[in-house]
């Protein structure tokens, strides 16, 4: 296992993170995964074995349950893991239990912290953009927790680039703790994160752990054109991360295909693989409903494509460019600097 150093922070992660929103399994959280304890320490069981150092959870996954079970499945070896979880989304029926107020940043760091059954948090992550929240609340509500030793690095997840930006300027402003991570979607069905976030978190020295790396499965392997999927979540309720484009999806799969049987490997492994090969990419959050497949997802880590199989997933996979991104590439590509590069520099469609 390769280990990465988390932005600008001292704090060195392994470049596959354990996810854990298959955990407990209640409400609409049913539709992903139900792992209980004795499978949620299993599965924490194989990702420490592998080398695996970080496990990320949320407040939100089934209200309160996952976060139950990493606490019970960590138990007695807390300082072996660093903990990421989060806070934005409802937890209650309330007018105020949602959202990025001090209130409620403050009720549930410490409701994260009993459901852990720790003192600290490595990584608290704001989970969603608030825009009734004055940021400057937010950012000095985090500021304390850092400076009370209750939270160890911030971390952020789903802004939009001048959301984070403007958030990342005032805490620079005011002397406040910065983010270290950015969590995003980013994946081969979908590389829109390049457009600005991608390029952002390089140029302000945010390390990126990606969500679904795997697209909600879609890059698995198990859908394919022209045939019926047996299982997997896109079957059921869950529509998340919703696809675009279909024939696009399915040029990327069958291309990914090609490669895994070259390598002897899963597809899984290739949409990973690839991911790790991606500019500013600290860490990908894998989660699984079964034991095989998280096996088979932690192998990632010892895949190396080459050179000509990355070129030809960034072509099958590009996004177009919108604007300004085409102008600046027929304009002013002949001072493009590192950050630039995360956008422009990925082989496109001729």
């Amino acid at each position: 296992m390769e280990y990465r150093q988390l932005g600008r922070s001292g704090l060195m992660v392994s470049t596959l993170t354990m996810g854990t929103m298959t955990f407990g399994g209640s409400g609409n959280f049913a539709a992903i995964g139900a792992t209980d304890i004795d499978g949620g320490r299993r599965q924490i069981d194989m990702c420490l074995d592998a080398g695996v150092n970080l496990i990320d959870t949320a407040n939100m996954y089934s209200r309160g349950v996952s976060e139950e079970i990493v606490g019970a499945a960590i138990r007695g070896r807390r300082d072996d893991v660093l903990l990421s979880t989060k806070v934005r989304f409802p937890m209650g029926e309330g007018p105020n239990d949602e959202g990025l107020s001090r209130h409620h940043i403050l009720n549930q760091v410490e409701a994260s912290l009993r459901r852990l059954g720790t003192d600290h948090i490595d990584i608290y992550h704001v989970h969603e953009w608030d825009g009734l929240t004055p940021m400057e609340e937010t950012l000095q509500t985090l500021d304390t927790l850092v400076t009370s030793g209750k939270v160890r690095y911030l971390g952020i997840s789903n802004y939009a680039a001048w959301q984070l930006m403007k958030m990342l300027a005032l805490a620079d402003a005011h002397g406040w703790q910065r983010f270290v991570s950015n969590q995003i979607y980013y994946t081969l069905e979908a590389r829109d994160a390049e457009y600005e976030l991608v390029p952002l978190s390089i140029d302000q020295g945010l390390g990126i752990m990606v969500w679904s790396p795997l697209a909600g499965g879609l890059l698995s392997g198990k859908y394919r054109r022209n045939q019926q999927a047996s299982e997997g979540r896109h079957l059921g309720e869950w529509s998340e991360p919703p696809v675009r484009d279909q024939e696009k999806l399915y040029d990327t799969i069958e291309l990914v295909v090609e490669i895994a049987d070259g390598h002897g490997v899963s597809p899984a492994q290739v949409s990973l693989a690839y991911l790790l090969t991606k500019p500013g990419v600290t860490t990908l959050v894998i989660g699984a409903r079964k034991d095989e497949q998280l096996a088979d997802n932690l192998a990632a880590a010892d895949l190396v494509l080459t050179t000509e199989e990355i070129d030809r997933l960034d072509e099958v996979s590009a996004p177009p460019l919108t604007y300004p991104h085409w102008h600046q590439l027929a304009a002013a590509q002949a001072r493009f600097n590192t950050s630039d590069l995360a956008l422009y520099g990925p082989r496109r469609p001729a």
